[in-house]
């Protein structure tokens, strides 16, 4: 095992400032409502799950010893495992990634949050205009464009599992969302629905 590789584990502020700084993004999500607990806690996890890998401890290293009874060189299924092949792309592609996904929580929630949070009743107007015109979940695609930008980076055992069930999560509340928004604005979402995408812009 490398020493040079390990050098940068056991910073647990960096870990503690890692968590915090994805986890602001939290903030932009309607804590009140039950159905977004585990989409948020799924969330949360694969935050902390990337803290601990980058720097705090190797997680995925330390399972590859006990599963095959080796230590691998980093890069290979734990640290800067795409940098192999990809170089440093996978950290270029990570802060791509990461900027359209901040974008993304913080305009969509701009949006939602004048047009139909604030109502003091809990029910405003259908948002359709600005990046609602597109997409109709733009906070949930920010949130996995984040998530994923950080595999390209950091792509390791515990992220590689966790990914494919945040995006079921998501894409779960987001169904059923749409459902009661059905049953709120009825015909005008349905034609809404349409016309947009769910995560990605529709193809026309």
């Amino acid at each position: 095992m490398n020493e040079t590789a390990l050098s940068h584990y056991g910073n647990w502020i960096a870990v503690a400032i890692w968590i915090l700084i994805y986890g602001v993004f939290l903030l932009f999500l309607p804590f009140y409502r039950k159905s977004q607990r585990k989409p948020t806690t799924a969330y949360l996890a694969f935050i902390i799950a990337y803290a601990l890998e980058m720097f705090g401890i190797p997680m995925s290293m330390y399972f590859v010893a006990w599963a095959f009874g080796r230590n691998l060189p980093d890069g290979i299924l734990w640290g800067h495992t795409l940098n192999q092949y990809i170089g440093n792309w996978g950290m270029y592609i990570c802060i791509i990634l990461n900027i359209i996904g901040f974008i993304l929580v913080i305009f969509g929630w701009r949006a939602i949050h004048k047009n139909y949070w604030r109502h003091d009743s809990g029910e405003g107007k259908l948002v359709n205009t600005g990046i609602y015109r597109y997409i109709r979940h733009p906070q949930y695609t920010g949130f996995l464009l984040t998530t994923l930008g950080m595999i390209f980076e950091w792509a390791t055992i515990p992220l590689l599992i966790m990914w494919p069930i945040l995006l079921i999560v998501y894409y779960r509340l987001a169904r059923k969302e749409e459902r009661d928004m059905v049953q709120e604005f009825g015909e005008q979402y349905v034609a809404y629905k349409k016309r947009t995408g769910m995560f990605l812009p529709k193809l026309r």
